[in-house]
């Protein structure tokens, strides 16, 4: 069975987040890192703060969206609340 990943990814250069899907989240990370996306080349490096696999792109579409929004984004905020204070 195929799988899609939800991800967050955290730019070293400003400590803003990126939230996006893929079906390949270790290729996609290098892609990110690599500057060929063009939203995030300007603010590598990246490093993978979060992920969460969903079994149909429909519900990673939908996770993808809940993450952009302001809920999601507090979701996140607590999820790696340990990760954030070290």
């Amino acid at each position: 069975m195929q799988y899609y990943y939800v991800y967050v990814i955290r730019s070293l250069k400003d400590n803003k987040n990126y939230v996006g899907f893929t079906r390949d989240l270790k290729r996609r990370i290098v892609e990110h890192n690599s500057g060929n996306v063009t939203s995030t080349k300007t603010r590598i490096p990246f490093e993978l703060v979060y992920w969460e696999g969903c079994r149909n792109q429909q519900d990673a579409i939908k996770m993808e969206k809940y993450l952009k929004s302001s809920w999601g984004k507090r979701y996140i905020k607590s999820r790696i609340k340990n990760y954030l204070t070290g």
